[in-house]
């Protein structure tokens, strides 16, 4: 991806240097993840590895379910990041440095390309606020740790990213290269796009009253719009010349990785369709590349029909 060079966006709060805490997680505007099955021993560290995951989509501090912790759930991940505090050696200082960087480019080019397309239907795009913290959190949406990992609040506008979930990412995942983690920014700006329209509104109504399993097919067709956004994205970046060969087989093969079905094989052994609640691999790669292949946000409508 040639990101260097171009321009970053003013939009990024660092807050690794006040990141810290306590206090109890909030309810408004997070969602839970129903954890079916049971583990036992190695399968307990891929069942923590989901939920962890999860919290990246849904926002939700993991502790609620995993019982208790303030990170550290994940093998390295205890590590954190810090803002020229000088608790990490130079080498450390400047991959940081240059990963602030990184995100600041690609979160400049969704205002950019979000704001042409909210012109085009003459409307106005509100560009997002993107919170780097260290550790854990607190949002408009409650108190977060590291481990839940990247989210959207609807209540703040802000995306919220602790950067060592990138390395999570490619060593624990599987899901390397910088597209891949723009892909990580793209998702989370989707969901922005989303609530500016009204569709995450109506999905908060939609969802009060629903069974556990519909409220589960619900939050799919949300998520998978966010991946078709994020492939929309994606089109008009091809299109400034930005991707190289294989960018964006490594944002499929994140939204691959990260499939219900797939991490749920990696967990248990065996899927459970009904507690599904951010699409299957071939979901996620469908609606990343349909928006890919389009650039259309008419062709992102997840929320009838199949999937």
């Amino acid at each position: 991806m040639l990101w260097r060079g171009r321009r970053q966006s003013d939009n990024i709060e660092d807050d690794r240097s006040d990141s810290g805490g306590g206090g109890g997680l909030g309810g408004g505007g997070q969602f839970q993840l129903p954890i079916g099955g049971r583990t036992g021993g190695g399968g307990s560290i891929i069942l923590v590895i989901l939920v962890v995951l999860a919290g990246w989509y849904f926002g939700f501090d993991p502790s609620a379910i995993l019982g208790g912790g303030d990170g550290g759930l994940l093998p390295g991940s205890g590590g954190q990041i810090t803002d020229n505090s000088g608790s990490q050696d130079s080498t450390g200082a400047a991959a940081n440095d240059e990963m602030k960087q990184f995100v600041a480019t690609v979160l400049a080019d969704t205002e950019d390309t979000w704001t042409g397309i909210f012109k085009s239907q003459g409307l106005t795009y509100e560009d997002p606020k993107l919170v780097l913290f260290s550790g854990q959190v607190r949002s408009a949406c409650g108190f977060a740790s590291a481990a839940a990992g990247p989210f959207y609040c609807p209540g703040d506008h802000k995306v919220y990213l602790d950067m060592t979930f990138f390395q999570q990412l490619d060593q624990q995942f599987g899901a390397s290269g910088e597209f891949a983690r723009a892909y990580v920014v793209a998702h989370e700006v989707g969901h922005h796009v989303q609530n500016l329209t009204g569709i995450m509104g109506k999905f908060n109504q939609m969802r009060q009253g629903l069974s556990e399993a519909d409220a589960n097919q619900l939050s799919v067709r949300i998520e998978l719009q966010a991946d078709c956004f994020a492939g929309v994205w994606a089109h008009f970046t091809q299109q400034k010349g930005i991707l190289e060969q294989g960018d964006i087989e490594s944002a499929l093969n994140a939204a691959k990785q990260i499939g219900d079905d797939t991490l749920q094989k990696k967990m248990q052994g065996y899927v459970v369709p009904e507690s599904f609640n951010h699409g299957t691999s071939q979901q996620r790669q469908t609606w990343l590349a349909r928006g890919f292949k389009s650039g259309k946000l008419t062709d992102c409508n997840t929320m009838t029909g199949p999937l």
